[in-house]
């Protein structure tokens, strides 16, 4: 299974990093290629011909691409162990709900964060601050979102973490105060080796996002 596993991989990328938890999670041993997204490789474009975005998992030369159908890939052929998401359909269904609804949210109200100002830049740190009490709601008193065990809601949303100081520094407001069960959710996860060595430290996020917008010419 093991014998040819290559990640197509942009080390700040949130959804990147859901990948290699997935993969650290599996203890599975994959090579890490790492691109440059102004500048595409052959690689990329080959083999996500249609986004052309990462990450991208090449499993014995065939692509997967988009990190939700990636992660549920490896948990699929990686079956041995570290089951990331439920058996039960029903909380299987709600898994991928959540799943998709932090996809559908959290990167581009947090980039309005970052890269914004002004009143639009309020009005998203109100929505940030919504979305994260319905993840907390969704959590309640459990240890992981999927119960007494780390699974496929804490892999969607932990690698964002690294941007919580990105947020806060940006935005001049504190995520602890306004959702403390969260931040406590994300110390536990950050216990687990698989998470705390792929995740980058949050002042190296800060910067890039920095460079990044000067980059992109945002004022």
């Amino acid at each position: 299974m093991e014998k040819e596993v290559v990640l197509l991989d942009f080390w700040p990328s949130s959804f990147a990093m859901r990948v290699k938890i997935a993969l650290a999670e599996k203890g599975i041993k994959y090579e890490c290629r790492e691109e440059n997204l102004f500048d595409k490789s052959p690689l990329l474009v080959e083999m996500n011909p249609v986004h052309k975005k990462i990450p991208v998992l090449i499993h014995n030369g065939k692509p997967i691409c988009e990190s939700l159908v990636i992660v549920q890939y490896i948990d699929e052929v990686w079956h041995h162990s570290s089951h990331l998401l439920p058996s039960h359909p029903y909380l299987r269904s709600q898994a991928k709900f959540w799943a998709d609804y932090i996809d559908k949210n959290l990167y581009s109200i947090g980039k309005r964060i970052w890269a914004g100002k002004g009143e639009d830049q309020e009005l998203a740190k109100k929505e940030l601050i919504v979305f994260f009490r319905n993840m907390e709601g969704e959590l309640g008193d459990k240890l992981y979102f999927g119960g007494e065990s780390f699974g496929f809601v804490d892999v969607a949303l932990v690698p964002f973490t690294a941007w919580f100081y990105t947020y806060e520094t940006r935005g001049n407001f504190s995520i602890e105060v306004e959702c403390p069960k969260l931040i406590a959710w994300a110390k536990r996860c950050m216990e687990k080796e698989s998470v705390s060595k792929t995740l980058p430290h949050p002042h190296k996020i800060y910067d890039y996002a920095m460079e990044l917008k000067k980059k992109l010419g945002i004022e």
